[in-house]
């Protein structure tokens, strides 16, 4: 049998994560998940100093490591450039959509200091995480089949799109009709891709 310290904590993060799935990110409060763990608030507490700490802890053990193997399936560095574009952005969109929390935690993330933090805590290196990404793209950039520009660029060239994508596809499953198809995601993706390309 586990120790009951472990079920608590196990608890508090399911119900951590289906809160932000159900009501969004600046729903989560400490008082909130208290009561629907059915605990006290000093009892999360003693495991996360706040709820930015408990966030930047999601992130890493929930989040991070699901949408690496999620977004690596059937991808490696030796790809053809669009072909491996095509196969990033599928996977990461097939993840994205079906983990709204995880969705809801990179979109936070990266309008505040919660990633930077979160790999500082960690002691997470720039290459730690999709490896096999960054060298594809360096590979690419080596060939001159794109510009070489510095990885962060690259990553927000080729990523922010799909992000503000997959935020519509979440806007319109509230309406009477989804424009965010699988088929808009790859006529996006080969726009982006041509982009990219340096001819």
């Amino acid at each position: 049998m586990r120790p009951k310290s472990l079920e608590k904590e196990e608890a508090i993060r399911s119900i951590a994560l289906q809160i932000i799935a159900e009501e969004g990110l600046e729903n989560l409060t400490m008082q909130k998940l208290a009561k629907a763990a059915n605990i006290s608030p000093r009892t999360i507490y003693i495991k996360y100093d706040n709820k930015e700490d408990l966030l930047v802890k999601l992130f890493v053990e929930e989040v991070l490591g699901p949408y690496e193997q999620a977004i690596l399936e059937n991808f490696n560095a030796d790809m053809d450039f669009a072909e491996g574009i095509k196969k990033l952005w599928l996977n990461g969109f097939g993840y994205l959509k079906n983990n709204r929390h995880a969705f809801a935690l990179m979109k936070y993330g990266k309008s505040s200091p919660l990633l930077h933090k979160a790999y500082h805590e960690k002691n997470i290196k720039q290459g730690d995480f999709f490896a096999p990404v960054m060298r594809f793209l360096e590979r690419h950039a080596a060939v001159g089949t794109i510009r070489n520009f510095h990885h962060d660029i690259h990553r927000a060239l080729l990523f922010s799109p799909l992000f503000d994508l997959v935020n519509e596809y979440f806007d319109y499953q509230e309406r009477p009709e989804q424009i965010i198809t699988e088929e808009t995601i790859l006529a996006c993706c080969q726009i982006v891709t041509r982009g990219m390309l340096n001819n």
